[in-house]
C-alpha cells in the first residue's frame, strides 16, 4: 500500500448512494454498473462511499463492511480514489470500520463527528479523530465537517491546529458547511499534502474561489460531467461559463427544495437519471412520491438533458 502522503482526494468526487432492494436489503449487484456509469457518463473517477448520501447511519456494521469491500473491489483499476466514511456514534465501531477499510484496500478514510453525545471543543474532536485514525495509521485520514446534520459547529480551523501531531495520517477536510470564512481559513492553514474539498454542491464555485482542491457531493452522481466542466472553466479563468453551470445546479436544487429534498428524493432522482435500480431509502427516510419525482426529473431534463 502506498504511503499516506502520496495520495490526495482532489477533483470531482461523487458521494455515492447505497443501492437497496425493494425490501430494503443492500443490493451489491448494482455497484459494478454504478461505477461504470460514473466513469462513462459523468467522467467521475473518485467516490466517497458510506457517507450521508449512502445512508451510513441507517446501516449495520456488517452492511457497511460489505458495501465498502464491494465498492473497493469493483473500483480497483477503474477509479482513482475510493474514500470510505467510517464515522459512527460509537468510537469502537469507527475503529473497527477503519481497520476494515485498510484491509480491503481503501484509498482513504473519513470521519464525521459524533452527533448524539457531541464534542464541544476542537480538542474533543481531535481526541476522537486520533483514536479512530490509530486503527488504520497507514490510510490517508479526512475530517468530515457537516454541521447542519451533526449540530457540531466547532470551527474547523481550530481542529486543524497541530492536527498532524495527534493524527500523523491526516490529509485533509471534507468541508460540508456554508461558513466560507471558516473554510477560507482552513485553506490558508492547509499544507501542500492536504486536500481541502468543498461539500456544498450549490455553492461549489464559491468554494473554488476560496481555494478548494476539489468537491465531494451527492449531485455529482448525475451532474458530475457538468461539474468537471465548471472546475475546468474556473481553472481557465472563464467565470461566465463557470457561473452558468453553477446557476443551473442552483436552479434545480432551488426547485427541489420548495417541497422536500432529502436523501430519499435525491436517490430517486439518481435512479431516474441513470436508469440504475437504487431502490428506496431506509426508514426513517421514505420513498419520494411518484408525481414529485417526475416533476424533479423533468426539471433536471430541462437543464441538463444533454449531459446524459
Amino acid at each position: 500500500m502506498a504511503p499516506a502522503a502520496e495520495t490526495r482526494m482532489t477533483g470531482v468526487v461523487a458521494a455515492t448512494f447505497t443501492p437497496l432492494t425493494p425490501e430494503g436489503e443492500i443490493n451489491l449487484s448494482v455497484i459494478g454498473p454504478y461505477i461504470d456509469y460514473l466513469i462513462e457518463k459523468q467522467n467521475v473517477k473518485s467516490i466517497f462511499v458510506n457517507g450521508t448520501t449512502g445512508e451510513s447511519v441507517s446501516l449495520s456494521l456488517a452492511e457497511r463492511k460489505a458495501l465498502a469491500e464491494d465498492w473497493c473491489h469493483k473500483a480497483k483499476g477503474k477509479m482513482d480514489q475510493v474514500i470510505v466514511h467510517v464515522g459512527c456514534m460509537c468510537l469502537r465501531d469507527s475503529q473497527e470500520l477503519a481497520c476494515h477499510a485498510a484491509q480491503i484496500g481503501a484509498d482513504g478514510i473519513a470521519v464525521i463527528s459524533p452527533s448524539f453525545f457531541k464534542p464541544s471543543t476542537a480538542d474533543d474532536i481531535k481526541a476522537f479523530l486520533r483514536e479512530v485514525a490509530s486503527a488504520a495509521p497507514t490510510l490517508p485520514f479526512y475530517y468530515y465537517h457537516l454541521p447542519a446534520m451533526t449540530g457540531v459547529n466547532v470551527p474547523v480551523r481550530d481542529v486543524l491546529n497541530d492536527i498532524e501531531e495527534l493524527v500523523p495520517s491526516f490529509r485533509g477536510i471534507k468541508f460540508s458547511g456554508c461558513d466560507l470564512m471558516d473554510f477560507g481559513q482552513c485553506v490558508s492553514k492547509s499544507r501542500p499534502h492536504w486536500a481541502v474539498v468543498y461539500g456544498v454542491d450549490e455553492q461549489l464555485l464559491a468554494g473554488l474561489a476560496m481555494g478548494a482542491n476539489g468537491a465531494v457531493g451527492s449531485t455529482y452522481n448525475y451532474v458530475g460531467s457538468y461539474m468537471n466542466k465548471l472546475m475546468t472553466a474556473f481553472e481557465n479563468g472563464d467565470q461566465l461559463q463557470a457561473r452558468a453551470i453553477q446557476f443551473k445546479l442552483q436552479e434545480l436544487l432551488s426547485f427541489a427544495m420548495k417541497n422536500r429534498f432529502d436523501v430519499g428524493v435525491n436517490k430517486q432522482l439518481m435512479s431516474d437519471v441513470s436508469g440504475l435500480s437504487l431502490g428506496p431509502p431506509r426508514l426513517p427516510l421514505v420513498q419520494c412520491p411518484q408525481d414529485y419525482a417526475k416533476s424533479i426529473f423533468q426539471k433536471y431534463n430541462s437543464l441538463f438533458q444533454d449531459s446524459r
